[in-house]
């Protein structure tokens, strides 16, 4: 009850605008980006808070460390240990068999650093499990946020990231001379790998 007031709250005085498909109905990964700054994190909680969509996201250990750690949790979070990135899809799977829903995001563009590719793990993640992937964007330029369409990976990287580009082309994030394009290390043939 007080998630869904104080969304209420946010979306009543924000400048951003909620354009959004509806909350998927079955587990999915959720693309947030372009991922540009640290709002885009209050933006995605008043998203999942005013779909009332159960969410877990995926943030850096460190974030989760001393009196942050019970409030990260709380707030949806599983921490990585980028030293041991496999461990992250065997807890979700973990998660999933043991009968929780739950959208999980994901910012493949990063830590809003100087990168030319996305990280992969998004990927990974959804082909393990075999969730689709749902590409939640912030555009600066329209003022508008929210959940884009789902679509189910073909396991063809490259015809899969033609389709998540064509999507975002025009998507701008919050800061848009940080946004990254959409491209994968691993495109080109092959599997996603770790990244």
């Amino acid at each position: 009850m007080l998630r869904r007031l104080l969304a209420r709250a946010f979306w009543a005085v924000a400048p951003w605008q909620l354009v959004t498909e509806p909350a998927p109905r079955r587990p999915s990964v959720i693309i947030g980006a372009p991922h540009t700054s640290n709002w885009d994190f209050v933006i995605m909680l008043a998203i999942s808070w005013r779909l009332r969509m159960p969410m877990r996201w995926l943030g850096k250990h460190t974030l989760f460390t001393s009196w942050r750690g019970p409030l990260m949790r709380a707030l949806g979070g599983i921490p990585v240990d980028r030293s041991a990135p496999s461990r992250v899809v065997e807890e979700v799977v973990a998660r999933l068999h043991a009968g929780e829903r739950f959208g999980l995001v994901v910012t493949p563009d990063g830590t809003r650093g100087a990168h030319a590719h996305w990280k992969s793990g998004f990927y990974r993640i959804a082909q393990a499990t075999g969730m689709p992937v749902v590409l939640g964007y912030v555009d600066r330029t329209t003022m508008t946020t929210g959940l884009g369409p789902s679509i189910e990976l073909s396991g063809d990287i490259g015809a899969d990231m033609d389709r998540i580009r064509a999507y975002y082309a025009d998507k701008a994030g919050y800061r848009p001379a940080k946004r990254v394009e959409p491209r994968l290390r691993e495109e080109g043939g092959g599997t996603a790998s770790a990244g």
